[in-house]
């Protein structure tokens, strides 16, 4: 298509007859799942299979010797260094992008050596914008208030006390550092003994940032900065520090997206606010897709800014299937768009406003499930992906093999995306998959109801493992309790 893109019909159409390769290269297909059906010649190059070979767009390479991954970038280096990737990606021909969920100076490199082209912006702009203290100063410049903070080096429990009387943020605070997963890098503070557990990761930082603890809900909101505007998403709360789904008090653990989950008021603020901090991204330099963390103080309603993931996140399949990407089109079709190259002129405006509605937004959930145990063992059997159901006596049975979440009908059925599977170490904060459903898993005081209570249990109960113990000859040694999150 060589004439300008300017309305959604032309949008559709344009990926309709994409024939440039598009690869997702990541550990697994989750958080751009079903791209590949709405966008011909888009496809996986994982390192997990998910799926037992059956997944038709998912090419997973055999196991290579290679050093000890210490994040997602390790595993993207690793496999674009990996023959059968190479000949893959030759292979098909063409000309080649690349998406990646994280990466860094190094995949750069790889994809210019092997002529793909990366469509994000530069892993040092990505990193500089992904530092939380960088964040609080990007919101600032855009009008978006961060809870009441100051962001400075923290040396003793008795200067976290000077700061926080001398900035009135009150005994009860949290501190966030530069980097990493909420779940790892958040701190709940409120007395000496909770600072001694944490004062090590805490005071190696040459910048915290030392904000007022409130009541709050979180929410999380995807969009897309583009030249003709900043695209918005629907704002989806988040499950954060469930027990039965993850070790990690503060991290996240899953997202549930309807109407109404949040006052008119805190959906439309904070609908505002990431239009306003996508404009001022785009003045850092930033363009294409981004997700911003709030955190609705429960007893004022304000809308606060939490955290900016610059790129794609766990939040990404609930938006990118929400209903008004089959409506007009997935979010993540103007990040594409935007780094295609083709000639655009798209009415943001108005379609950010034809997105408010409560029409384009239907229920669904996700629950993300990791090993909550201080335990580690290999597995000998897990639940394949596929849809499950459960009965009227809330027991959960599998049903078929599908590789998508829409085959799910009804609230007793659901999808399960398996990431540890047969041979798999499972130790605490392991990923163990993703569980998609339609409906609500949380009540509306947002904790986890009955239904997915049952859904979890039932999940596990396919799990089966031997001890460390029972294992005669490790092939390499047994991950660590908190290692890197790889969704």
């Amino acid at each position: 298509m060589s004439e300008k893109i300017t309305s959604m019909s032309d949008v559709r159409l344009f990926f309709h007859r994409n024939e440039r390769p598009i690869y997702f290269i990541s550990a697994t297909n989750f958080n751009l799942a079903g791209m590949d059906e709405r966008v011909p010649h888009f496809k996986h190059i994982n390192y997990i299979d998910c799926f037992d070979g059956r997944h038709p767009n998912v090419f997973v390479p055999s196991e290579q010797p290679h050093p000890e991954f210490e994040g997602i970038e390790d595993i993207n280096n690793y496999m674009l260094q990996h023959k059968e990737v190479i000949d893959y990606i030759k292979g098909r021909g063409g000309d080649p992008v690349a998406i990646f969920l994280m990466f860094d100076e190094k995949t750069e490199a790889l994809c210019e050596e092997l002529g793909i082209e990366v469509w994000f912006p530069s892993a040092a702009l990505r990193e500089r914008c992904d530092n939380k203290m960088e964040t609080v100063r990007i919101g600032n410049k855009a009008g978006v208030p961060s809870v009441p903070n100051v962001l400075t080096k923290v040396d003793s429990y008795e200067h976290l006390i000077k700061i926080t009387q001398e900035n009135g943020l009150g005994t009860d605070m949290v501190i966030q550092t530069a980097f990493g997963d909420s779940g790892h890098t958040t701190f709940f503070i409120s007395n000496e003994a909770e600072w001694k557990k944490y004062a090590d990761e805490i005071v190696k930082d040459p910048e915290v940032k030392v904000m007022k603890r409130i009541n709050c809900r979180g929410g999380t909101l995807e969009a897309c900065v583009t030249k003709c505007g900043t695209v918005v998403g629907p704002l989806l709360t988040e499950i954060v520090g469930a027990k039965e789904l993850t070790p990690y008090k503060g991290g996240w653990c899953g997202n549930e997206v309807f109407p109404g989950a949040f006052t008119e008021k805190a959906r439309i603020t904070a609908r505002d606010y990431a239009y306003a901090f996508g404009n001022q991204l785009l003045k850092e330099g930033y363009r294409g897709y981004f997700d911003l963390d709030f955190l609705i103080d429960q007893d004022t309603d304000e809308v606060y800014l939490g955290e900016l993931n610059p790129r794609i996140c766990g939040a990404s399949p609930m938006t990118n299937h929400a209903a008004f990407a089959y409506a007009d089109a997935p979010l993540f079709f103007f990040h594409l768009l935007e780094f295609s190259g083709v000639d655009f002129d798209l009415d943001v405006a108005a379609m950010n406003e034809r997105w408010k509605n409560p029409k384009y937004i239907d229920s669904w959930s996700q629950l993300v499930m990791k090993h909550t145990s201080d335990t580690v063992d290999i597995v000998e059997s897990a639940p394949e992906s596929g849809i499950y159901r459960m009965d009227a006596d809330g027991k959960v049975s599998y049903h078929r093999f599908d590789t998508h979440r829409l085959a799910v009908e009804s609230e007793s059925e659901a999808y399960w995306l398996r990431i540890t599977g047969p041979g798999d170490y499972r130790y605490e904060g392991a990923d163990l998959g993703i569980l998609i459903t339609r409906g609500r898993s949380m009540t509306d005081d947002f904790k986890l109801n009955t239904r997915a209570s049952n859904w979890i249990s039932g999940i596990q109960a396919f799990y089966k493992g031997r001890p460390l113990g029972a294992v005669q000859e490790l092939a390499e040694p047994a991950p660590t309790a908190g290692a890197f999150k790889i969704l």
